[in-house]
């Protein structure tokens, strides 16, 4: 049995989600509060995590050809104040360095909430040809926007991010690209965090300030609260006139390019946590899962069973598999708990009895599965746990968001599905933002996003009985 003392601490999902979820990040030990409200630090548990998806992006970005680099941390006010869209969308989460040391500075500088107007600056000097078209870069870093309230991962002053900036020749190019990128955040949430999104467009009152188009990969968490887990800019060709980004074109004429901008935060660690958690703990796709198989060597202190341990670690390890064997002094159900807690997906039980049988006991996280394996076919026996494991969670978070996907085609029943069930709403929307502004003053019920794959769920518009122009998934959010 497993030691119970470790999943006694952590608060039951259904009882208090928001305690469950703060519960989890910290018995996890993923992150910790920092002396600063809102910046927290993130525990090696946690930026293992990061470390996985930063991997599968960056692979999959650098194979479209986009290169990093690193930009400046500070912003000076002039500078940012260059596009008036942006800058006021911006303003009231901006951290501001007014000295330097002792001396105050004769111009404030911002603290980047985003690296839009650096990038912008940057072209300015190097774009100036046909010839230096297209400009493929990407930043890994962090930023600051100083939020009333905070919570680990879902919302903190700083976070870890990456943020895209690419300039093209055309406005056709512009938008291959920023659908390009959202349909790789979409590949790699889906197909690695194992989270289905839906894909689409934001209204213009909840686009990117300073953007012509933002689209989004939206998801929906076990609360049935939804989480913005993406976003993906077309600028056109407005900052790109504030900040002078102009070429020679082949026809001999200066023309302003047309911009992108996209990026994912250190926020899908959060959507992780409340897809796939459980009142034990972390539930980890094996696939983002940073250790995907703990060893766990039953009466260690026997002969023969740590040298047994280590050489099925090896066995795994050179498959290509992420293992590791807790030798610690503590006894097998606290690492059973322990393991549990942290999310591993696969546990791998072997104790002299097994040795002597020539077989292991496997544990899959996600149902707690018992597996009798031979030594013999242990690797692909794992190899075929761990890839069931990815599937079977990436089908029961899909199940769930279609069964709290509901429609509505009038006001009355949009509040009441969503008050009854909370999820996604499908109605039909008029275009009009009175109407939107109407739903979150009313209700607090926002847009999530106009989806790719239109339906008519109705004519009219489900607020004002308009026509209705759009479908729209409507819901509650982080």
């Amino acid at each position: 049995m497993a030691d119970k003392k470790l999943v006694e601490q952590i608060t039951s999902r259904e009882e208090d989600f928001a305690q469950w979820y703060t519960d989890v990040v910290k018995k996890a030990e993923l992150t910790d509060y920092s002396s600063v409200k809102g910046f927290m630090v993130i525990r090696p548990a946690g930026y293992a995590i990061w470390e996985r998806i930063q991997y599968e992006l960056d692979t999959r970005f650098k194979a479209t050809g986009v290169q990093n680099c690193a930009m400046p941390l500070l912003i000076p006010q002039s500078l940012l104040e260059k596009e008036s869209e942006h800058v006021e969308g911006f303003a009231p989460e901006v951290a501001w360095v007014s000295y330097g040391g002792s001396k105050r500075l004769e111009e404030r500088l911002c603290v980047r909430p985003t690296s839009e107007v650096l990038f912008c600056d940057y072209y300015s000097k190097v774009v100036k040809s046909y010839r230096d078209l297209p400009q493929l870069l990407n930043q890994w870093c962090s930023v600051v926007r100083w939020e009333k309230t905070t919570r680990p991962f879902l919302r903190t002053r700083e976070f870890l991010w990456q943020e895209g900036h690419t300039v093209h020749a055309t406005a056709e190019e512009a938008e291959e690209r920023t659908l390009l990128m959202l349909n790789i955040y979409a590949d790699v949430l889906e197909n690695e965090l194992a989270i289905p999104v839906v894909k689409g467009r934001k209204t213009d009152k909840e686009k990117f300030a300073g953007a012509i188009a933002t689209y989004t990969v939206e998801a929906l968490m076990h609360d049935g609260q939804a989480l913005q887990c993406a976003t993906s800019h077309n600028f056109g060709d407005g900052f790109a006139k504030a900040f002078d980004v102009q070429y020679l074109s082949k026809e001999n004429k200066i023309e302003a390019v047309h911009q992108t901008s996209w990026g994912i935060t250190t926020r899908t660690i959060g959507a992780l946590i409340m897809v796939h958690g459980d009142d034990s703990g972390l539930v980890i796709p094996p696939r983002i899962a940073p250790v995907q198989v703990v060893i766990v060597p039953i009466q260690q202190n026997k002969e023969g069973v740590l040298d047994k341990a280590y050489a099925l670690k090896d066995e795994l390890l050179k498959a290509g598999i992420r293992v590791k064997v807790d030798d610690s002094d503590k006894t097998p159900g606290f690492k059973f708990a322990d393991g549990e807690v942290r999310g591993i997906p696969l546990r791998l039980e072997i104790g002299p009895k097994d040795i002597e049988k020539d077989q292991a006991v496997l544990v899959r996280r996600d149902n707690r599965e018992k597996i009798v394996a031979e030594l013999s076919g242990l690797t692909a026996e794992v190899e075929k746990l761990l890839k069931a494991m990815q599937k079977d969670m990436y089908d029961r978070a899909l199940a769930f968001q279609k069964e709290r996907t509901t429609d509505a085609k009038n006001l009355d029943e949009l509040v009441a599905s969503l008050d009854k069930k909370p999820g996604f709403v499908r109605a039909m929307w008029c275009g009009c933002r009175d109407c939107e502004d109407k739903l979150k003053e009313y209700s607090g019920i926002t847009s999530r996003c106009i989806p790719m794959e239109q339906e008519e769920i109705s004519d009219s518009c489900v607020v004002c009985g308009k026509k209705a122009t759009k479908m729209v998934y409507w819901g509650r959010a982080y």
